[in-house]
């Protein structure tokens, strides 16, 4: 994105103009995103299988992985280059996405052959069983050893384009790689075509986020000279004085994500040792809950950007304009789910598979869990502000509550007091906590703010 446009949308637009302009294609791509891990079950659900959805949800706390090695460099990235690009520091921001770039692949290669090496173990402990665990492997290996780099620099490179305001690239980038997923997962995966099941669905997976990220890499080598996002080797002779800021604004949301992976893999423990059904079911559940949870994300991706920008830049009013509007935006949409949830939920378990015991577990899962909604709208833009604006305590204390400290002690009391059932409801308690407590970090932000504007304030 050239600097004028940058700056339009950044510092010249109205507010709300600016948000859409942000948040509009970022939520776009999430919902394709979306659209492609509900394919994967959706089309293995058509198998009517219990056995292989289940498969999937076993793998699914190691995908979530992925993610988190992603926002390790690629949220860390983004909001050190939107705030280098608010103080105008251009060539900062050139040697942050270069690195951000590189050690963004590496760890994406390491951990692939991690998990190979220990995928066994790993399985197990997510939830796999003897009968559930030759697919699940077979699925891993495509999803997460193959296809594992590729979903991290997917997200990674849609990142560091959203950072300089290139909202509309970074949204084509990841939906064309959902669109061929899509259209790939029934040829790999019906009886009528290839016939591979679950393991197709990871093959189709995989090659879809190849073609997403050699999409990236020909948009930054053909724009290199009007775009800040390089993939130039030669900047890593600055990783010395760049590391600290990307991964320090990096890590509460990789954490976040890491914890989620216990998080899940705790609930997949408890709800496995009762019935296959209750597993597959809990994966149908986990698939309708990312509809807000990915909203949410996409606004909060969108935000990311606008608020780093207005925060380093000076100016605290838009930013403070642009998160309130974000937050509007994304309670709206999860209040409307909540409600759909909760009258439909038969109906949107059974669009996943036909067995009755299973859409009867989905259901009643469903119904518990969808109260985590109206939180998590506010929670996630609350913690991107805090990446935004370089408060990393407060960004970590809040990711770690919302996931890690409080799941698994939960786990065990919910399940106790209410066998099986019990488990839906830990998400809702601890969304709860962590918007507090992000709520009481803000308000002492803000107090700040005003002590600092007031004390600088002409006599």
């Amino acid at each position: 994105m050239s600097t004028d446009s940058r700056t339009l949308v950044f510092e010249t637009i109205p507010v709300r103009r600016a948000v859409l302009k942000q948040v509009i294609p970022a939520v776009a791509s999430q919902m394709i995103a979306l659209i492609y891990n509900l394919a994967d079950t959706y089309f293995v659900g058509m198998l009517n299988d219990p056995r292989q959805t289940a498969a999937i949800t076993v793998v699914y706390s190691s995908f979530v992985m992925l993610t988190a090695i992603s926002n390790l460099f690629g949220v860390g990235g983004a909001s050190v280059i939107a705030r280098a690009l608010g103080k105008k520091q251009n060539d900062q921001a050139r040697q942050v996405a270069s690195i951000s770039f590189w050690l963004g692949l590496a760890a994406a290669c390491l951990f692939s052959a991690v998990f190979l090496i220990f995928a066994h173990p790993v399985l197990f402990l997510c939830g796999a069983t003897e009968e559930t665990f030759p697919v699940a492997l077979g699925y891993a290996k495509w999803v997460v050893v193959f296809g594992g780099p590729f979903v991290i620099m997917n997200t990674l490179l849609a990142n560091l384009v959203r950072a300089e305001g290139s909202a509309v690239h970074a949204s084509i980038g990841v939906s064309l790689g959902g669109i061929v997923n899509v259209i790939l997962d029934p040829f790999f995966v019906l009886p009528q075509f290839f016939g591979l099941g679950a393991i197709g669905a990871g093959m189709a997976t995989a090659v879809s986020n190849l073609i997403a990220v050699a999409y990236f890499v020909c948009l930054i080598l053909g724009k290199r000279r009007g775009t800040v996002v390089n993939l130039r080797f030669h900047y890593l002779r600055h990783i010395g004085e760049q590391i600290k800021p990307i991964l320090s604004v990096g890590f509460p949301s990789a954490l976040q994500y890491a914890l989620t992976v216990v998080a899940v893999g705790a609930q997949s423990r408890f709800v496995a040792k009762y019935t296959t059904e209750a597993m597959a079911a809990l994966g149908i559940v986990k698939k309708l809950d990312q509809l807000p949870l990915y909203f949410s994300i996409g606004v909060a991706n969108g935000l990311l950007p606008l608020l780093a920008y207005n925060y380093a830049s000076g100016n605290q009013a838009r930013r403070r304009r642009a998160f309130r509007f974000g937050c509007i935006i994304s309670a709206g949409f999860s209040l409307f789910c909540l409600v759909l949830y909760e009258l439909f939920a038969p109906q949107l378990s059974s669009l996943f598979i036909q067995d009755p015991l299973t859409i009867q577990y989905s259901a009643a899962f469903l119904r518990r869990m969808v109260t985590a909604m109206p939180f998590m709208a506010f929670c996630y833009p609350m913690i991107i502000q805090f990446q935004a604006m370089g408060k990393v305590k407060e960004a970590l204390i809040t990711s770690v509550l919302r996931k890690g400290v409080l799941d698994i002690p939960l786990l065990f009391l919910m399940d106790g007091l209410f066998p099986l059932y019990g488990c839906m409801w830990v998400q809702p308690i601890v969304d709860f906590v962590s918007l507090m407590a992000a709520a009481a970090f803000y308000r002492r932000i803000k107090e700040r703010e005003r002590a600092v504007s007031s004390q600088s304030a002409p006599s």
